[in-house]
């Protein structure tokens, strides 16, 4: 009953604040698009990118209302939630052109507005005001604890922590695990030791080499300002099945702070930002996945369907929208598309489409409508054919980053030409648990370069001396099937 309560609640909760958007939208059309994605699949870059690109135009031919030159501005403005923390643009547009760094990761949830004046395709002037709000991926991870309790989360953490992939990073947490009985009196040391013993496990499986995806609780591995408080000081334990813990346990401590971090934590984000939005593009770095091999592709589809279950997707009816906003476009988009060559673009987006194909087919039937895109919102390398031996092999060329493999190898100033190799044409191929990670990436000379990152490129100017818009590919598809329609 006290269940079935809370969520009437949220519910009302919900259709209060969507009451109070649509009111807003009378005035003034909004459109909110929430940006996320799992770790190191770029969001800052990209919502930088996005910005720029309506800010200040550029190449975007895909981009109708831009390339038919229906959009007269686009600008920023003072965004709706006083209590949000806003967007570092300017910060995160001079880390790319002037010190050609990449941006820090998202660590905290941000916003901006956006108002852009258009010119519809039939006449007139209207304004769309673009409210996005980015926040990081780990926090994606809590959505489905929603509709678990500590038993549920439990068992669901301790079956993966021990399947082959995941055990030997495991080991330290599961050898303490084993020592401890539920049923003990709770202790604040212990309960501290294993949080820590487990934080380190889950830390472990995001390490680029692993590339594992399904990762709860998100704030685990960005706890921010929370850091040390009880709400993160829990972990999973072995529970006898269907028995409640005893009061004053081990146990029944954990349990609290389980709910007390889902309720205090999880909810108030689905609540106040998530379920609000409109719009979303989720970002996903498919090559780290394909780079460490089939067990990571499999943990990255099944963070995939856990996280897009949590979506309100659906087409909008005029009645329904007034109470409950939802998804009505969802866009996955395969990043850092600049590591290949061009020719296996098209395959990278059927990798990602065979790795959400299940949440795609859960959105369509709720009438949502998806696409699916392989995009660097910014360009750091270009193509160019280079000769091996008596062969010719489509390369791609930009500088990586210094201090990686060995200083005396990247300096950080120099160029370096890449093979990416071929993606194979039949994704299937690739979820083969007996396959290894895919290796294609490798220099002139063969060295296996999966991971070499590259800087963002330099500056470009006219013959005027304007700086010209960031390089990019296929962010104008992003943009037009994003907006598109509201700028028509």
């Amino acid at each position: 009953m006290a269940s079935w309560y809370e969520g009437l609640v949220e519910e009302a909760r919900l259709a209060a604040l969507t009451l109070l958007d649509r009111a807003e939208d009378l005035a003034s059309p909004t459109l909110r698009l929430g940006i996320t994605g799992l770790s190191r699949a770029g969001k800052t870059v990209f919502t930088t990118a996005l910005v720029h690109a309506l800010t200040r135009g550029g190449r975007l031919p895909v981009f109708e209302a831009m390339h038919e030159g229906r959009i007269a501005r686009a600008v920023l403005e003072p965004q709706p939630d006083d209590a949000v923390p806003r967007f570092a643009y300017e910060s995160h547009l001079d880390t790319l052109m002037l010190e050609r760094r990449w941006p820090e990761s998202t660590r905290r949830i941000s916003e901006l507005r956006l108002a852009i004046d258009y010119a519809p395709a039939r006449g007139g002037r209207r304004t769309l005001t673009l409210d996005i709000v980015d926040y990081p991926g780990e926090w994606l991870l809590d959505l489905p604890l929603l509709d678990q309790r500590f038993a549920d989360f439990a068992a669901t953490s301790l079956r993966l922590a021990r399947e082959p992939a995941r055990q030997a990073l495991a080991a330290p947490f599961l050898a303490a695990l084993a020592q401890v009985d539920p049923a003990a009196p709770a202790e604040e040391g212990e309960a501290r030791r294993l949080a820590a013993l487990f934080t380190d496990y889950l830390a472990a499986c995001r390490a680029e080499e692993v590339a594992m995806s399904l990762l709860p609780p998100g704030r685990f591995l960005m706890p921010g300002d929370l850091e040390g408080s009880p709400a993160l000081t829990f972990a999973p334990l072995d529970l006898p099945e269907g028995a409640e813990p005893p009061a004053g346990s081990l146990a029944a401590m954990m349990a609290r702070r389980f709910e007390a971090y889902r309720e205090r934590i999880v909810r108030p984000f689905f609540r106040d930002h998530f379920a609000r939005l409109d719009r979303q593009i989720v970002l996903i770095d498919v090559l780290a996945a394909l780079n460490a091999g089939p067990a990571a592709l499999a943990d990255l589809e099944a963070a995939l369907d856990g996280i897009l279950a949590a979506f309100r997707t659906g087409r909008n009816s005029w009645l329904g929208s007034l109470f409950r906003h939802r998804i009505d476009r969802v866009l996955f988009a395969a990043t850092k598309a600049d590591h290949l060559h061009h020719t296996s673009h098209d395959r990278l987006e059927a990798i990602l489409r065979r790795l959400v194909e299940r949440a795609l087919a859960r959105a369509s039937d709720a009438g949502a409508e998806i696409d699916v895109v392989a995009l660097a919102a910014v360009r750091a390398t270009r193509e160019a054919s280079v000769k091996r031996g008596r062969s010719e092999l489509p390369a791609i060329i930009g500088v990586p980053e210094a201090g990686q493999y060995d200083a005396a190898d990247f300096d950080g100033m120099a160029e370096a030409a890449v093979f990416p190799g071929d993606l194979p044409e039949h994704p299937g191929a690739l979820f083969d648990p007996g396959r290894g990670g895919f290796r294609g990436l490798t220099d002139a000379t063969g060295g296996d370069f999966r991971f070499l990152r590259f800087r963002p490129p330099l500056v470009e100017r006219n013959a005027e001396g304007r700086v010209l818009p960031l390089p990019h590919i296929r962010l104008d598809r992003a943009l037009q099937f994003l907006l598109g329609d509201r700028l028509r």
